[in-house]
């Protein structure tokens, strides 16, 4: 089962996620979003998946940095438009495992999901 996971190198939940991998001996694809940015399809997938709010990090720096015209009346549209123009607003990281999305890192639901 392809897995891939999406953040930005420099996170520290990204480091842990990425050594709870690797010591699981699960192969995976690292996207970087700030190198490869985010597809509006794949952002929209995830959207249908998980919700537009479990995905938006408002506790990013990124997030708190906005005017807060930026930050007032969410919702879905804004909210998409924000993460596309801004990719590090994702919550992270964001794993792919087969058809499943896993956002955030917790090691217990990782071991369930990827079965090792």
């Amino acid at each position: 089962m392809a897995t891939t996971m999406y953040g930005i190198t420099n996170c520290d939940t990204i480091k842990k996620a990425r050594v709870w991998l690797e010591s699981h001996d699960v192969p995976y694809r690292f996207h970087d979003y700030r190198a490869e940015g985010i597809e509006p399809s794949k952002l929209n997938g995830w959207v249908g998946k998980v919700g537009w709010e479990k995905l938006l990090n408002k506790g990013s720096t990124t997030f708190r940095e906005l005017p807060e015209a930026d930050k007032q009346s969410l919702d879905e549209k804004k909210a998409k438009a924000l993460m596309l123009a801004k990719p590090t607003m994702i919550k992270r990281p964001v794993l792919e495992v087969g058809d499943r999305i896993l956002v955030g890192f917790k090691p217990d639901v990782y071991a369930q999901v990827v079965g090792k």
